[in-house]
């Protein structure tokens, strides 16, 4: 036992502009791993490069020269310890990398408090065993992981590609077309119409209020930002943030409001509002459609919105400053393809029941996926701590690997 800057000694990364890199074999590591290329090494391969800021508690083992950029700790010195079981026995301490990041405002690790780990180093030819015997069985389980990911990124695509086609062509393939008039949306069934969103909402589309105030209390109404609605449109209880009434009669929501997402990285996302949330308000950085219940369903323009006809109209809208941004303006500027109120019903319950399957596909592909990491992950931790015999070929867990 012995603390870590003694199995593995790290030093913080070192600044290359952008400008300053001058095309070369030598990868520029950061905490996301291997992100450019460069001409001069800073540091001697083999080595191991995990993240200061931004991505923290993963481990890329590096076997050429290379150069650290400054948002990582790059290892300085092995102390004679094997790199392939180093990087191994790292990835159990994550946590522990997570937990004194979190020390400070801006999450950020220091070296100072991650070097006096504890750890448990065996002999070198230990090392060279374990992480023998670790890379080929974790490979496999990568490999395993990124093929049921590459599911999940085809069911992703048929999702999108069904519900475009139900909102753009609707449910009959003979039915008639005619051109809509916009080249981007080609030709639509003949019955339809073509609005803008805001001809379709009973007032203008609005911003929300601003979290300055903001309460603790449940007996107020809720405050609902983008990202307390999960991936299915539905409410996160973890925090309960609320608007005292008095600042919230403007801001609350009614059976059927569509939000929109309209600045950072969610910008664009979707979510409708439930009357099941209880008495609820919406976050300044939200846009509300209150849709007119004569005019469209709002679970078709909600669906619009996972469409790729709508996705095409907020990339060529989206400003790219700072941060992305789609005002309430241009959200109401969105071209809609709209069917007769009939077939509107009709098109909603097809893909209500069609994604449901998908999503239940997806939901078990994610599940089967977490099982193998959690498993991967206690395969390391299990050999590094020689908790498994990996030195006899360590075959119970080879089963484990070849029957996930």
């Amino acid at each position: 036992m012995k603390q870590l800057k003694w199995a593995i000694t790290f030093q913080r990364g070192h600044d290359l502009p952008s400008e300053d890199r001058e095309a070369g074999p030598v990868p520029v590591v950061t905490s996301g791993g291997v992100t450019a290329w460069h001409n001069v090494a800073k540091a001697v391969g083999p080595g191991i490069v995990t993240g200061r800021y931004g991505t923290i508690g993963e481990f890329h083992l590096v076997e050429q020269d290379y150069w650290p950029l400054n948002t990582a700790l790059y290892s300085i010195d092995l102390h004679g310890n094997d790199p392939g079981f180093l990087r191994y026995m790292l990835e159990p301490l994550a946590p522990l990398f997570h937990v004194n990041a979190a020390k400070s405002a801006v999450p950020g690790v220091d070296r100072s408090d991650i070097h006096t780990i504890p750890v448990g180093v065996p002999p070198l030819p230990t090392q060279r065993v374990i992480a023998a015997f670790l890379d080929p069985v974790t490979a496999r389980l990568d490999a395993l992981v990124a093929a049921k990911e590459h599911v999940l990124e085809l069911l992703a695509e048929k999702r999108r590609a069904l519900i475009t086609r139900a909102v753009t062509r609707g449910l009959d393939p003979h039915a008639p077309l005619r051109d809509s008039g916009i080249p981007w949306l080609g030709y639509i069934p003949s019955p339809w119409a073509i609005s803008r969103l805001k001809f379709l909402a009973t007032e203008p589309l609005a911003y929300g209020a601003n979290e300055a105030a903001l309460e603790d209390d449940p007996s107020f109404p809720r405050f609902v930002r983008i990202t307390d609605v999960d991936s299915e449109g539905n409410l996160r209880d973890e925090t309960f943030k609320s608007l005292p009434p008095g600042v919230a009669e403007a801001y609350l929501l009614r059976d059927g409001d569509v939000l929109f997402a309209r600045s950072g990285a969610t910008v664009g996302k979707a979510f409708i509002y439930k009357p099941s949330w209880g008495a609820a308000c919406f976050a300044g950085y939200l846009v509300r459609c209150r849709c007119s219940p004569d005019i469209v369903q709002p679970d078709l323009i909600f669906a619009y919105t996972q469409s790729a006809p709508y996705w095409w109209q907020l990339g060529e809208g989206t400003i790219q400053a700072t941060i992305q941004n789609f005002s309430a303006e241009k959200y109401g500027n969105l071209v809609v393809p709209l069917p007769p109120s009939a077939e509107q019903r009709a098109i909603v319950a097809h893909i209500a029941a069609e994604t449901a399957k998908l999503d239940a596909l997806r939901g078990a592909i994610e599940r089967s996926i977490a099982l193998l990491k959690e498993r991967r992950a206690a395969l390391i931790a299990a050999a590094v701590t020689g908790k498994i015999d990996v030195g006899g070929g360590g075959r119970e867990i080879e089963d484990v690997v070849d029957h996930p």
